[in-house]
């Protein structure tokens, strides 16, 4: 039945539009993901098969889509979804990695966009005598440069986060490079836009001074207003509802401010996110509320109205094929060459370069706007232009997130996207840690802990607290089994609501002192799977390291008491199945001091016991860290039998493995050769400057060891040993118990966790993941 014009209701056809999007979107999803595609890929082919490229072209289902007043809809809600997309981007940024690598992502961004803009120059004349287009050439070449050179950062950012590797180098840079070409590409774009107020310039001025001072003033009261929420109604886990409104509206009604005014908003969205404080209940609150929204609903509604607007009509001839194709490949050669050329004078390496160019080739929301406002100030005035430069537009993000999922997928390790141990990370790149707390009282040590783990103020740490909340079984059939979100919505979610309430009033007192975001998770699951939401996060965030908390705790009269034996299968299960490095803290209280350490001068004294082996190593290569933080006194003490004492303790660590001979070389060997090596870079770097202690312990058996450790438990707020999975039988640790009573932990752990040092430090006791293939070189 045709359905007459007049007849038509915009709310209607939009509602439609956007329902019929989503629905075949998830279609697309559940045929796409087994073969590694993900989400854009979909989203933007449900949009290209509803729109006239696909069930549109049938006059019925077209009129009752594109009509003109029906387009100005979606041409709101696409510039409503860039407003909320761009506003999570800068919410989301890490403000840090930003200021360290400013210079080398726009070296690499720059070096991508120079070539392409080059390129378009190239072929601008050619395009525009076969388009036959009108009017001025410099204008055409203009838009024709941000179709090639444009990065589209919201398409990136979320291609980036299905494929889970956000939290790497290779994803912030990607991220930020991106945006930097979204403000190239922006630049051009006011170029164009300027053309249009060329006789009114001073007007155009004034209209530029006013925005600036427009966003400026909304930065600040934004971030006023979000102090003034976190120390309001602190009894509540996260801000209001009509908060969040509050500030949506705000930021929503300063960016159509802008676009009023003739500016885009995209630039000041993302400013006005990345402003944002990122401390307390307020930025918990409008990262869960916003994170929910953009990636269930907005982003499939923008990326399908993207493939929405192609038109493969007009791939009606050889001609219009080729120019289309001429600029895609263009495209992806000017940002491969630029990009190249880039990491290559940055000594970064090529097979990333690829990846990244690749990535660097989405297209997106600069692209269509740059494009409709070329239009409407006839600055472009070839309908069949535009047209082609929409289906380029499509074609190129189809493409490359093809060709991106494939990469990461087949060769994820090869561009850096893998587990490096603790043993061979350097202290001075970024920590990805994430530490698991079952109740309040666990907080403040493990606070203490990541706090002392940042090492120096300089080194960039992302630590992660996910509270692990025990789901009855009863209920299991009634709830879903994991709930992961940065913070739940409600404060009247029954689990664990109290507890969450102090856990986040704790961590947000410690992240306003030590000026460090610390991100929280909640996980509601039983018992019996819940080890499988930290293993999948941990492996999602490529956390390094993993915190577990022991299953006893100490109680008044400092005896450890058993908690839940729930709790220790889980732990057994995560230290089974984690995919990085994993830590047991038996809290005793003593390192809790450690969250009040900025404003003190007091050192906390820690133990690093070394007896040999991978997981030692591991315990030695988190004790670089530690001894970087300047109210951390860490010391190595290793242990050795009484056959091996020598009068030179500098030989013993630099040298001793030369006295093995080669032809005679077995695990025993090895291992002794990759602990005296992992001591002897250990000795020169931070020994001998003085910012580590070492000593040495010559003992027959385990009742030495176990008498030494006893006359040490007062002298150390904390030790720090390995489980010993990789550890070779020896007597040092023979018999240092008469029972085991916590395999876990591996001998000495177990011995430091038992009734003997109920007055003694806080202990880790912490495991290497051993990966499939050989150890990494250190990074």
């Amino acid at each position: 039945m045709d359905i007459e014009c007049d007849n038509v209701n915009p709310a209607l056809s939009m509602t439609t539009q956007v329902s019929s999007i989503l629905v075949l979107s998830h279609v697309f999803q559940i045929f796409l993901k087994p073969l590694g595609q993900h989400a854009p890929v979909a989203q933007i082919l449900a949009g290209f098969l509803l729109g006239p490229s696909g069930l549109s072209r049938s006059p019925q289902i077209r009129k009752f889509f594109f009509e003109s007043f029906v387009i100005d809809f979606y041409a709101s809600l696409t510039l409503y979804s860039r407003i909320g997309i761009m506003f999570l981007i800068g919410l989301e940024m890490d403000i840090s990695y930003i200021m360290h690598h400013l210079g080398s992502t726009s070296i690499i961004a720059c070096g991508g966009c120079l070539m392409c803009t080059l390129f378009a120059t190239a072929i601008s004349f050619f395009v525009y005598e076969e388009t036959g287009s009108q009017g001025s050439r410099v204008m055409l070449a203009l838009v024709l440069t941000v179709i090639l050179a444009n990065t589209a950062s919201p398409i990136v950012f979320r291609l980036v986060a299905d494929l889970k590797f956000t939290t790497t180098d290779l994803g912030r840079l990607a991220i930020c490079c991106s945006l930097i070409s979204d403000m190239y590409s922006m630049f051009i774009l006011i170029i164009i836009t300027a053309v249009k107020h060329k006789n009114t310039f001073r007007s155009w001025s004034l209209k530029a001074l006013c925005s600036l001072l427009l966003l400026v003033g909304m930065v600040v009261f934004i971030k006023y207003l979000a102090n003034w929420l976190n120390n309001h109604n602190r009894n509540r886990k996260n801000i209001k509802p009509r908060y969040v409104l509050f500030i949506c509206i705000m930021v929503v009604s300063a960016a159509m401010t802008l676009e009023t005014m003739g500016f885009s908003s995209v630039i000041a969205c993302f400013i006005m996110g990345l402003m944002f404080p990122r401390q307390g209940k307020s930025a918990r609150t409008m990262l869960a509320t916003l994170t929910y929204a953009v990636h269930n609903f907005i982003f499939p509604i923008y990326f399908g109205l993207t493939g929405f607007r192609a038109d493969i009509r007009y791939f009606n001839n050889p001609k219009n094929i080729a120019i289309v194709v001429m600029v895609i490949v263009l495209s992806i050669g000017g940002k491969i060459t630029g990009t190249l050329a880039a990491c290559r004078f940055l000594k970064k390496p090529l097979n990333k370069g690829v990846l990244l160019a690749i990535l660097f080739n989405m297209k997106g929301h600069i692209d269509l706007l740059t494009l409709t406002s070329a239009l409407q100030n006839n600055a472009v005035t070839s309908m069949l232009f535009y047209n082609l430069m929409l289906i380029v537009i499509v074609i190129s993000s189809i493409l490359s997130s093809v060709v991106v999922s494939l990469l990461v997928k087949r060769e994820g390790e090869i561009f850096g996207i893998k587990h490096i141990p603790m043993e061979f990370h350097n202290p001075k790149k970024e920590l990805i840690l994430l530490a698991c707390v079952h109740s309040p009282r666990q907080v403040s040590t493990v606070v203490g802990l990541i706090e002392s783990l940042r090492g120096s103020d300089k080194v960039p740490i992302s630590p992660y607290i996910m509270h692990l909340v025990e789901l009855p079984e009863k209920t299991k059939d009634k709830l879903p089994d994991f709930i992961h979100q940065e913070e739940e919505h409600s404060d009247e979610e029954d689990y664990g609501a109290d507890d969450a309430m102090e856990i986040n009033e704790a961590v947000d007192i410690f992240s306003s002192e030590i000026k460090m975001i610390i991100h929280q998770v909640k996980t509601v699951s039983p018992h019996s799977t819940m080890f499988q939401d930290v293993c999948q996060f941990a492996e999602d965030m490529r956390a390094s390291i993993i915190i577990l908390p022991f299953h006893k705790h100490q109680r008044i009269d400092g005896k450890l008491e058993n908690n839940k034996k729930s709790i220790r299968r889980t732990n057994q299960k995560v230290l089974g199945q984690a995919q990085c490095s994993v830590a047991f803290l038996i809290d005793r209280g003593h390192t809790s001091k450690a969250s009040q350490v900025a404003g003190s001068e007091s050192l906390q004294q820690v133990a690093t016991l070394f007896f040999g082996g991978r997981d030692d190593r591991e315990a030695l290569g988190l004790g670089r860290r530690l001894c970087m933080h300047h109210h951390t006194s860490l010391t190595i003490i290793r242990f050795l039998p009484t056959s091996k004492q020598v009068v030179n303790v500098g030989n013993n660590v630099t040298h001793k493995v030369d006295d093995v001979h080669e032809a005679a070389l077995n695990i025993e060997a090895e291992t002794d050769r990759a602990d005296s090596s992992a001591l002897k870079k250990f000795y020169h770097g931070y020994v001998t400057s003085g910012k580590a202690g070492f000593v040495e312990k010559y003992v027959d058996n385990g009742a030495q060891t176990a008498m030494i450790l006893r006359d040490m438990a007062e002298m150390y707020s904390m030790f720090i040993v390995g489980k010993g999975s990789g550890r070779i039988d020896s007597p040092l640790t023979t018999g240092i118990s008469d029972w085991e009573e916590c395999p876990e932990l591996g001998l000495v752990g177990d011995f430091l966790a038992s009734s003997e040092f109920n007055n003694s430090g806080s202990v880790l006791v912490i495991q290497q993941h051993v990966p499939s293939r050989g150890d990494p070189d250190e990074l």
